[in-house]
């Protein structure tokens, strides 16, 4: 079974984790957001038909829920054909995600995601948040992320990058972090 939350529209030339490792299977559970890097909203779970119509018929949420409206699923539909018909947004993509991950180190803090999501492991939740209001102030929008979402004791930030945002705007993220983190 693999989650792509951040590998779909990022990974394999667009089309995920899977991809990237040149893995086909029939026996592999694929699940995956529409939302992060396709910008829209739901997810989807692909696999063997069985497999699928079990989890139609027993998964608690799903059975609770309704299906994405239409627009919802129209939305999806043009994410992935502009992910299939524009590489050089997923090249500008890797681009940007290779400068914010060098000038990471450059300014010595680690940082380890092949993906547009970018954890900056923090430890204390209270300073993730004060850090998180630190570089909104200064233009970021860099979310505190904390338990009960991630285990005690790992309280990060989590900094999202697109093929849209430009070298310098990747720039003035890092030397505002790397102040605020210092502070």
């Amino acid at each position: 079974m693999v989650d792509d939350a951040h590998g779909i529209g990022v990974l394999g030339r667009g089309r995920g984790t899977l991809a990237h490792f040149g893995i086909a299977s029939e026996r592999v559970v694929y699940m995956a957001t529409l939302g992060k890097a396709l910008g829209g909203y739901g997810a989807f779970v692909t696999g063997a038909p069985e497999v699928v119509e079990w989890l139609m018929q027993r998964a608690r949420p799903y059975v609770f829920s309704t299906a994405l409206p239409p627009a919802a699923a129209a939305a999806a539909s043009a994410a992935l054909a502009i992910v299939a018909a524009e590489p050089d947004r997923i090249e500008r993509l890797h681009a940007n995600i290779a400068a914010f991950r060098e000038a990471l180190a450059l300014a010595g803090i680690a940082g380890s995601s092949p993906t547009a999501i970018q954890p900056v492991l923090v430890g204390d939740p209270i300073r993730a948040v004060s850090l998180s209001a630190r570089l909104r102030e200064r233009g970021h929008l860099v979310p505190a992320i904390r338990p009960p979402t991630v285990p005690a004791g790992t309280s990060r930030l989590r900094v999202s990058l697109t093929s849209e945002h430009s070298a310098a705007q990747v720039a003035s993220l890092v030397r505002d972090l790397a102040e605020a983190l210092a502070t």
